[in-house]
């Protein structure tokens, strides 16, 4: 389906609603195409295709409110929908927050182009994924150690999404991608370790080649062979930039508009005060090119714009839709996200932390002895107190070089106090979007052996 299909079909879903008696309304339409292929032992284990268009409507009957949604889109069932939904929102608690943009507040331009969100070259067809989960295979075995591989996939989707609502705002973009993935296992029985490799891009050109992933993928297991149980004791830990977004993942879900308005942050009296480093900041820029979170407005149809999340080490802002930011008596910040299903919620999307100035080898050198992690498995985080506890595994460092390889460890600490104290690395990944690097945080609490 066309982005102006798209368009007429939010244009009928708004209609109805009006019809049905809502008051503000909006609709949201998802044109999509998915394929994914699996291969196991160098036979097709799956082939997956799925496409069609599924769309959600958003109703208002003075503060109340109700969502619904379908993958048909016959005008009977639009109609019905748009029913269903306004008598939901008859009987819906009433919400004094919630509430359309003011048209002034919306996006009116934009270039989707320049964001290369989208990939022209023709869709791959099965053949040429099954190809790659193919080649991604057959390299993790080529690796010396490798016993078998347990996942080789490829995938590709395309999109479109459109948006309008009832005062006025109407826009959409396509997107796509094409990714490769591989789980490699090392050893055999009780002994075995697995570990993968995976990448994605927007466009297929930029893609690393399968065999380049499967590689990865399998050279990364065989360093996880036989590992050991580390000490027990307060350690520097360096946390890999595999796996080191999740450290900030923390800190924007105690900013985020929905923790603050129901006061279960451990940031939530931060406002102004010092979250990071000094010289550290954290910045958010939904417009950077071939990235797949950027997007040129948000689900409630405001502009999307970069902000400094954390500023030289300072909390600046929160993370706010419509309604969360009219709790606080702030403006939103352009961050509304939403599926077909559920109204607009707060969310981030592409993020940047200041990167250090020495690689992540240099800075195992500055730690001496202590853990780096490259897995995280489970995790208990206290909401309120910022306290943390995480199941890892990874490297045993000692005298700066990696010495073998652990696992069945926890690392622990508190939030507030590993964020002040961390060293970034500067070996972000530039078309990720979460750049962040390896960070290196002193004095956590290590429970080995």
């Amino acid at each position: 389906m066309s982005q102006a299909s798209l368009s007429e079909l939010t244009d009928m879903l708004l209609s109805a609603a009006k019809s049905a008696g809502a008051e503000q309304a909006d609709a949201i339409a998802i044109d999509g195409t998915a394929i994914s292929i699996d291969v196991r032992q160098g036979a097709l284990e799956q082939a997956e295709r799925a496409e069609g268009v599924e769309i959600g409507l958003r109703v208002l009957v003075g503060q109340r409110q109700a969502c619904v949604s379908a993958s048909d889109i016959s005008e009977r069932t639009i109609s019905e929908m748009a029913e269903r939904a306004v008598t939901m929102a008859r009987l819906a608690p009433e919400d004094p927050y919630i509430g359309l943009a003011d048209p002034s507040q919306l996006a009116t331009q934009w270039d989707i182009d320049v964001l290369e969100l989208n990939d022209p070259s023709a869709d791959p067809d099965p053949a040429a994924l099954e190809q790659d989960a193919r080649e991604a295979e057959q390299a993790a075995l080529s690796v010396a150690g490798v016993a078998q591989v347990s996942a080789s996939s490829a995938s590709y989707s395309r999109q479109r999404i459109q948006l309008a609502a009832s005062n006025g705002f109407n826009g959409g973009y396509p997107r796509s991608s094409r990714s490769i993935s591989t789980v490699a296992i090392s050893g055999e029985g009780l002994g075995m370790e697995r570990d993968y490799a995976g990448e994605s891009r927007i466009f297929q050109a930029d893609l690393p080649s399968a065999a380049e992933v499967g590689r990865l993928a399998g050279e990364r297991a065989v360093a996880m062979a036989a590992p050991r149980r580390p000490k027990t004791g307060a350690y520097p830990v360096m946390l890999d930039e595999r796996i080191s977004s999740s450290l900030i993942g923390h800190l924007l879900a105690a900013i985020n508009g929905s923790s603050i308005t129901r006061g279960a942050s451990w940031l939530r009296d931060a406002m102004g005060e010092q979250v990071l480093p000094a010289g550290m900041s954290l910045i958010e820029d939904p417009l950077r090119k071939r990235v797949g979170r950027s997007r040129p407005f948000d689900a409630e149809g405001l502009p999307a714009q970069r902000r400094a999340i954390v500023e030289n080490g300072i909390l600046q802002s929160w993370t706010l839709d419509l309604a969360t930011a009219r709790k606080l008596a702030l403006q939103s910040t352009g961050n509304a996200s939403r599926g077909i299903s559920a109204p607009p919620s707060p969310g981030v999307g592409n993020i940047a932390v200041t990167a250090g100035q020495k690689s992540r080898d240099a800075l195992l050198a500055d730690m001496g002895t202590g853990l780096l992690v490259t897995s995280f498995i489970g995790a208990t985080i206290n909401p309120n107190t910022g306290d943390y506890s995480r199941g890892a595994s990874g490297f045993w460092v000692e005298n700066g070089q990696i010495a073998y390889p652990v696992n069945e460890c926890t690392i622990a600490g508190n939030l507030r106090d590993m964020l002040k104290g961390m060293v970034a690395a500067n070996d972000a990944r530039a078309h990720l979007s979460q750049l962040v690097p390896s960070l290196l945080i002193e004095g956590l609490t290590l429970a080995g052996e």
